[in-house]
């Protein structure tokens, strides 16, 4: 499956049914790619982070997080920013609540990403949340959508 077949399968956004199908989809994925495996598809790992975006359920942060730290491909396909789907505070502190090597290390790079200015104006109505799924719709070649 492409990452146009992705999109096309779960649609956008994704049914609330779809997204335990969507988030093994990701997690094998992102274990393909973390073992190098030439079957891996950062683009269709990509497509599969946006539909979890979309959903802007916090607990994916950490699936998408996974995703984009699968490898150096992924790091720089998957945008920071589709960690936050359910916003940037928000996420944050649901990170903050989980007392990991892994979601200390997603707190450290959302930082450095906001000190960056990254995040700017994301969680504002009409900001970049709105904004970068308006982005990827355009990328995706989709019509408006609700998210």
């Amino acid at each position: 499956m492409d990452e146009a077949e992705v999109i096309e399968r779960f649609g956008v956004p994704p049914r609330r049914d779809d997204l335990p199908e969507i988030r093994r989809e990701l997690e094998a994925a992102s274990e393909l790619e973390q073992n190098d495996d030439d079957t891996s598809d950062t683009l269709v790992m990509k497509a599969l982070c946006f539909l979890l975006f979309t959903a802007g359920q916090v607990e994916d942060a950490i699936a998408i997080w996974r995703a984009k730290t699968a490898s150096f491909d992924a790091k720089c396909s998957i945008d920071v920013q589709l960690l936050c789907g359910a916003g940037f505070h928000e996420t944050r502190r649901y990170l903050e609540t989980i007392d990991s090597d892994e979601t200390r290390a997603a707190l450290i790079y959302l930082t450095e990403c906001d000190a960056a200015g990254d995040f700017e104006g994301h969680d504002e109505p009409g900001g970049q949340l709105s904004g970068l799924v308006a982005a990827y719709q355009r990328y995706y070649g989709l019509t408006a959508c609700e998210a």
